[in-house]
């Protein structure tokens, strides 16, 4: 074959262009497109072979470097990682805006590629602009920041070195196991320079992502677990929708009556009208999935880091003899909890062992108790959906001990005039929203309560970030989703402290005719953080909005009003003040109809969210202190370290 006379830029530019996957026998294009915001170390060398020939992917110009990158992910995940944007800006600070982004997509193994502008290679006109110069080594720019997030980062020195760094690239994107961030840092300079390029690296390449099989060994390990067992319970991880494994799991359910709770990244996989669906389980988990943790006696984890949040810091899974059954693609979740290893695509083995549980005839004996666990779920939430406060009665959900309830109800009543609570707004939307709408959420106290209440009516219509409950999340991956979705309505349910965090590509929905919506929930706090120390024994220390105030130097003087709804109509938004439910109601109605991105600003009270199910979480508390509380708090702790597992 011949060559092509291309620069960096522009060869790398036609790879992407040609890069597909093959699942299941079906070739998907898997580079869609890149979002840019191009600066010195980007604009002429990426920017001009995206302005001469993009081929076929679409451009979107970002107006945040994370939140581009948000988006980008947003994209991938709602794509179940078959489909990515790539994400170049400038060098410096712009390259440094998306490193956190990176670390998002490592920690949820969510395939992102970034490509940041670098230093010049030659070194000839250092210290360039925006250029942080290491005395000790001077190959350092703040792109080696990327490593430590980075599933896989390269650095193009030479012009035919982005040949091995873009198919070494391709091949952690996509590889379900080891997927995440691959950074490949560019210099400005070897971004402009010829090189002649094979055909035979710019041609067409079509990765394959295989469903690896269990091996006969891995399923005769569980099947001797199993055959020991009477109450099994599976955790449903992200494993089962990035394997698009939910069938396969009802089936699996449904012939061995085995009930199965939801992680975030798993919750939708398959609808919570299902039988055998027992809703969120961990730390965020709901009052069903919780109760039976504690009593399984084997716990089949499919496609689940079994992170802190999932096993309640190691803490839920209270049955002397539990043993743990890992259907895991990657080999380090497999390992985890000590567990038996089963490292296969989910679908596949879940396939493996069910045509195996079939010979040996064996079912779970659980008997009424996952009916009884369902139904007493169903009370709770209906209880919660109708929490309202009455200025006369109330009791809150969140029992932490504050001394001034009374007086902060009352302040953010005068300020707000709202007594709208938290869970019977989710309560109300949930109502409200169809199978076929899509919630985006990522950190504070939303996710808790989503876990805990929301009833998902649609498969892949929960869409969490908490691998890294990253603030800023929502608003942007809203866009990445609606990208991925462009038939749906989106909503991103985001916290004040979310929303002030990053919103940027709100402006760029704008700019894209790309429709989102925001659902504002303002308590004038970071909710979840300050439950989190009240309930640990402090006051409330710099996590309500507060002014200063002048007689003690701290922030603990008025509650800081903000009206989002101006500052989302300032971009062009149709936005909407709530402070009833029937405001509430009709601000719903209405947003579906528009045609450009809403906002709704929500004004709830604080202390209103859902209490925890059974549930502990391992925290850092003062083991000296000042404070009887703290003392009482730390003294919980270490009782709870006792009945967790420790590894």
């Amino acid at each position: 074959m011949g060559t092509q006379r291309l620069t960096v830029a522009q060869a790398l530019i036609k790879f992407l262009d040609n890069q597909y996957v093959e699942v299941d026998g079906k070739v998907i294009k898997f580079v869609t497109g890149i979002f840019g915001i191009f600066g010195h170390g980007n604009v002429l060398g990426i920017g001009q072979a995206l302005e001469q020939d993009p081929g076929q992917l679409i451009v979107h110009q970002g107006r945040n470097e994370q939140g581009m990158a948000h988006a980008a992910i947003g994209y991938a995940k709602q794509k179940n990682r078959q489909q990515i944007y790539a994400c170049t800006s400038s060098v410096g600070p712009g390259a440094a805006n998306m490193i956190t982004a990176a670390a998002t997509a490592s920690a949820n193994r969510i395939p992102l590629l970034l490509l940041p502008g670098d230093v010049f290679a030659t070194r000839q006109p250092d210290p360039v602009l925006q250029q942080i110069e290491q005395p000790y080594n001077l190959s350092i720019s703040t792109n080696d920041a990327f490593k430590a997030v980075s599933k896989y980062w390269d650095r193009i020195t030479r012009a035919e070195q982005l040949m091995s760094a873009c198919i070494n690239a391709m091949r952690v994107l996509t590889d379900p196991a080891e997927t995440g961030a691959v950074t490949l840092a560019l210099p400005q300079d070897v971004q402009a320079e010829a090189y002649d390029f094979p055909e035979s690296f710019l041609a067409k390449r079509i990765h394959r992502i295989e469903r690896t099989p269990a091996t006969p060994a891995m399923l005769d390990d569980a099947l001797a677990c199993l055959k020991e067992k009477k109450k099994p319970l599976i955790i449903c991880g992200g494993g089962v929708r990035y394997s698009q494994a939910a069938e396969e799991l009802k089936r699996f359910a449904e012939a061995f009556d085995i009930p199965f709770a939801e992680t975030q990244a798993g919750k939708s996989a398959v609808d919570c009208t299902h039988p055998f669906n027992v809703g969120g389980v961990g730390e965020t988990g709901c009052l069903s999935a919780n109760t039976l943790a504690k009593e399984a006696d084997v716990i089949i984890g499919i496609g689940t880091r079994y992170t802190d949040f999932t096993t309640s810091s190691k803490w839920l899974f209270q049955h002397p003899e539990v043993n743990f059954i890992n259907i895991n693609i990657a080999r380090f979740d497999a390992y985890k909890l000590d567990g038996i290893q089963i490292c296969a695509d989910a679908k596949t083995a879940l396939s493996q062992l069910h045509a195996k549980l079939t010979e040996l005839g064996w079912k779970a004996q659980w008997h009424d108790r996952i009916q009884s666990a369902k139904e007493a779920l169903h009370n709770e939430l209906r209880r919660l959906e109708n929490v309202t406060y009455t200025g006369r009665s109330f009791t809150p959900e969140i029992d932490d001990a504050i001394t001034n309830r009374d007086q902060l109800f009352q302040e953010f009543l005068s300020i707000t005039g709202s007594t709208l609570t938290q869970t019977r707004v989710l309560g109300l939307l949930n109502q409200a929203f169809g199978k076929d709408d899509i919630i985006v959420a990522a950190a504070g106290s939303l996710p808790g309560d989503l876990q805990r209440t929301w009833e998902s009516k649609g498969e892949n219509s929960y869409h969490l970030e908490y691998g890294y409950s990253c603030m800023g999340y929502e608003v942007n991956a809203a866009l990445g989703v609606k990208l991925a979705e462009p038939e749906k309505e989106v909503y991103a349910l985001v916290g004040d402290g979310s929303y002030l965090m990053l919103h940027s590509e709100l402006i760029t929905s704008i700019q894209e005719r790309k429709k989102i919506n925001i659902i504002l929930f303002d308590n004038m706090a970071h909710g979840c953080i300050n439950n989190l120390q009240v309930g640990n024994g402090m006051d409330s220390f710099c996590t309500e909005f507060r002014y200063r105030n002048a007689e003690n130097n701290r922030l603990d003087a008025g509650l800081i009003p903000v009206d989002f709804a101006m500052n989302a109509a300032s971009y062009g938004c149709k936005t909407y003040k709530v402070r009833s439910e029937e405001e509430l109601l009709l601000a719903l109605q209405d947003a579906k109809k528009q045609q450009v991105s809403t906002l709704i600003d929500i004004k709830v009270l604080p202390k209103t969210m859902a209490h925890g199910y059974g549930s502990w979480w391992h925290v850092g508390v003062a083991e000296v202190s000042q404070k009887e509380r703290i003392k009482a708090a730390f003294e919980k702790s270490q009782q709870h370290i006792k009945q967790a597992r420790q590894y």
